[in-house]
């Protein structure tokens, strides 16, 4: 596992995957079944791994964060990238923080809440975990009322920001003043695309940011990281063309619910059995699952 700092050179080398994590029956960690979706990912050449909200983070104990951690350090390869997430309550936050201390991780990035939280308090809580952690944070931003980029800017400006996580749906992505804003106040090359390869050429060509998040990408590593590359030689007719084959995976996503359809996904395609949902969430209706599966064994026949 790569422990040095996350570069411009490092965002750009690799699609950002956001994979779920499997569990055995007890709700224990699935080292076995995680290491095959691993293998599958790096075969595929994926070099990062964010662990967050695809893997529900936002449940998991603290008690058993450690274990998920020390299973994270020696399951990739030497030269890939895991960053873990924290929160998104401020006691998790402190609490995984000094956790954290113990490894080698180059950052870890910090769940968004909106409830209850306010600007001014979660930039408290991103400073506190730096300084309790002694790494940078990956700072998530899923809704525009988390906070403004001034706010943002301000937690870059003091050194505290690996990278940038940003993910607010538009109807239009190209049409986006939050974003617009933010990359007049932020360096561009700190800022990744967070929802998957639906907006990625918008947000990488028009806008200019750095790479992309997927989840997709857990299905087929090798048909995303065409794409990226792809956009960064400004190929942009064949990245659309392998965009639009991530589609009808994505639109079960977006009917569904992004994280339980691609739990469900990972496994009903073969490439890893997820396992149980680890409350709170929970599966999806039986009759979900047919189209699903074929939508996710449609993509990994393009992989």
């Amino acid at each position: 596992m790569q422990t040095t700092p996350i570069t411009y050179d490092d965002l750009r080398s690799s699609v950002i995957s956001v994979p779920p994590l499997a569990r055995k029956a007890d709700l224990s960690l699935n080292d076995a079944e995680n290491t095959k979706l691993i293998k599958h990912l790096e075969a595929g050449g994926v070099r990062t791994f964010l662990y967050g909200g695809n893997a529900n983070l936002y449940n998991i104990a603290v008690s058993e964060f450690g274990k998920l951690l020390e299973f994270l350090t020696g399951a990739v390869a030497p030269t890939s990238i895991v960053v873990p997430s924290v929160g998104p309550f401020y006691g998790n936050i402190v609490d995984q923080a000094d956790i954290l201390k113990s490894f080698k991780f180059p950052t870890a990035m910090i769940l968004p809440t909106l409830f209850p939280a306010k600007p001014a308090g979660i930039q408290t809580a991103v400073r506190h975990f730096v300084e309790r952690s002694g790494i940078p944070a990956v700072l998530y931003i899923k809704d525009a009322n988390y906070m403004p980029p001034e706010a943002a800017a301000q937690l870059v400006e003091e050194g505290l920001i690996s990278w940038i996580k940003y993910a607010i749906v538009r109807d239009n992505p190209a049409v986006d003043p939050y974003l617009s804003k933010l990359i007049d106040l932020v360096d561009r090359k700190l800022i990744v695309s967070g929802i998957g390869e639906q907006p990625a050429i918008i947000h990488l060509r028009d806008f200019g940011i750095t790479g992309f998040t997927s989840g997709c990408v857990c299905v087929a590593p090798a048909l995303s990281m065409k794409c990226m590359n792809a956009i960064h030689r400004e190929d942009y007719a064949e990245a659309e063309r392998i965009r639009e084959l991530f589609l009808p995976l994505e639109d079960q996503r977006n009917t569904h619910g992004p994280i339980p359809v691609l739990h469900h996904a990972v496994s009903l395609s073969g490439v890893a059995e997820t396992g149980p949902f680890l409350p709170l969430l929970a599966p999806l209706a039986d009759e979900r699952l047919p189209a699903i599966k074929q939508a996710a064994l449609d993509l990994l026949a393009q992989n």
